[in-house]
């Protein structure tokens, strides 16, 4: 991942705006909620669950909606938890948004909270770790729910916090994410007129944020292909079909998708093959072996093209040495867009939280987050916050999905005030009819 790019001139996007009081407010709960906002993060962090098996984070997070007097939803999309704020005077609707889930991720970092929890993952035991930070987003979001819910007879319009399970992915075989929770009509019931939602990043240092307008994430979607052979003693491979062999071809043949087959000057894309898995035994040469992979683009033309090289290559390989291929597809995200001008709109708040030289433009990301999906519905907005200490270079930080990725704990200041600053601002202009 590159870093963000300069410092984002932002008095030329929005004439200057001083700080209400509203901001003064809540930027004063903030000060005060910042231990209980570590402390709620470090006991995610210690006790992470993958996604829609977030069962002790889901009660963590309800108990402490109820205790502000909000409205609590709960079991949504299997494990995920709404709240209603109803501020004391008339205004817009907005939804924030924070994911729970953690990854199949053995954590390396020596912390004093660092997880060691274990789970089943495609029916393997696995360490299991917040090695995408969404312990940070719940628990920032827990802090945004207190302080919002605090100056809640000032504060205009209506709140819906949005604690998402599965954005990493359901298990295999459900739904779930924020697909599943607009399929139960999340957005129907609650009918937000915008949605915000935000990222620690590795790729910016703490203290601060990134954001741009238009097309921010990647889409995302992964592929299986099982490749079919003949089984035979690793004595005589003569008398048989080897599908490694094929699939050692395959992968070496799939990078040619990108490198040779997609203009990359016009739209990015990226294909990756994460997991190779055949046979059992030293001396059999088995029948079957599965690759899976991920690719990543930012427009529908683009994605087709992909998907019919991935498969013609695969099908190809695999008739040249007398296999076959069976290649599945799909789809986890589509593309995360920021609305232009809502964008326009709560850039200056982030600048305010955080000041203008740490407020940057940042260039697109082949990360993916279905937090696209909230933005497909309603205007969206989503920023990044970072979370590389100040004397480390984000370049050559662990980044987000590495077994040593670290947050700093400014990210967790850093992240409330941008949440509160843009919320505020959003609240306090007109509701749509």
């Amino acid at each position: 991942m590159r870093p963000a790019l300069p410092c984002l001139v932002l008095c030329a996007l929005a004439p200057a705006a001083t700080a209400t009081e509203l901001d003064h407010r809540l930027d004063e709960q903030a000060v005060a909620l910042r231990p209980d906002v570590v402390a709620w993060r470090r006991d995610l962090h210690q006790h992470p669950e993958l996604g829609n098996r977030e069962f002790r984070t889901a009660a963590k997070v309800a108990d402490h909606l109820r205790e502000l007097g909000l409205e609590v939803e709960t079991g949504v999309a299997h494990t995920g938890v709404v709240a209603v704020l109803r501020g004391g005077k008339p205004g817009p609707r907005l939804a924030l948004r924070a994911d729970m889930d953690a990854l199949p991720v053995t954590e390396q970092v020596d912390l004093p909270f660092r997880s060691v929890a274990k789970a089943e993952y495609r029916g393997e035991q696995v360490g299991v770790m917040h090695a995408c930070g969404h312990d940070a987003h719940t628990a920032i979001l827990m802090g945004a729910a207190s302080a919002l819910a605090a100056v809640r007879e000032d504060l205009p319009g209506t709140v819906v916090f949005i604690f998402q399970p599965a954005e990493e992915g359901p298990p295999e075989g459900e739904e779930g994410g924020a697909a599943l929770m607009l399929k139960e009509g999340v957005f129907r019931k609650h009918q937000p007129q915008a949605i915000i939602g935000l990222h620690v990043f590795s790729t910016l240092h703490a203290g601060e944020v990134g954001v741009r307008g238009g097309p921010t994430m990647a889409e995302s979607g992964r592929f299986r292909i099982v490749l079919r052979g003949v089984q035979t003693h690793g004595a005589k491979p003569w008398a048989g079909i080897d599908p490694v062999v094929v699939g050692a071809q395959l992968v070496m043949n799939l990078q040619t998708v990108v490198s040779r087959r997609i203009n990359t000057v016009e739209s990015p894309a990226v294909v990756t093959v994460g997991a190779f898995r055949a046979g059992n035994r030293h001396n059999i040469i088995p029948a079957e072996a599965e690759l899976l992979g991920t690719l990543r683009t930012f427009d529908e033309e683009t994605r087709q093209a992909v998907v019919a090289e991935i498969t013609r290559i695969a099908e190809h390989t695999a008739q040249a040495a007398g296999a076959s291929a069976e290649v599945v597809f799909e789809r986890q995200t589509n593309v995360n867009r920021n609305d232009e001008a809502l964008t326009r709109r709560l850039q200056p708040a982030l600048a305010r939280a955080v000041g203008e030289r740490n407020a940057k433009l940042m260039p697109l990301q082949t990360v993916a987050e279905d937090f696209g999906y909230f933005a497909a519905e309603v205007p969206g907005f989503f920023f990044f916050v970072g979370s590389t200490p100040a004397d480390q270079d984000p370049r050559k930080a662990p980044a987000n999905h590495s077994p040593f990725y670290f947050v700093d704990e400014q990210a967790l200041d850093t992240g409330l005030r941008a949440m509160l600053h843009a919320a505020a601002e959003y609240l306090a202009g007109p509701a749509a009819p």
